[in-house]
């Protein structure tokens, strides 16, 4: 399985409300409906543990993909080009893939 980070702030003028909304409606129902998708969670990042330094991301976004040829078809169709579209009205986005250490 492949684990997806993404990393994001709002843009400049976005409400975090709009971002939340938006993101409870219609990214997270839909993505954790594509069949290459095993798990999808949106995190606010609250603070830098030990520091009172302002976070370097909003939010963190963490998609387990267990198919990810299954994944590149899934997000090529229709209604996830939509909602990749509606996402980047919100944040600039880092998409970090990664694998287990030693699994």
């Amino acid at each position: 399985m492949t684990r997806i980070f993404v990393l994001f702030n709002l843009k400049p003028g976005v409400a975090k409300a709009d971002y939340e909304a938006w993101a409870l409606a219609t990214d997270v129902p839909i993505v954790r409906d594509l069949p290459s998708i095993a798990g999808f969670n949106v995190f606010e990042t609250t603070g830098v543990l030990g520091s009172e330094a302002k976070p370097p991301y909003d939010y963190i976004e963490v998609v387990d993909v267990k198919d990810m040829d299954q994944f590149g078809h899934d997000i090529a169709q229709e209604t996830m080009q939509r909602v990749a579209a509606e996402f980047r009205t919100f944040g600039d986005a880092v998409f970090l893939t990664s694998r287990p250490v030693g699994g």
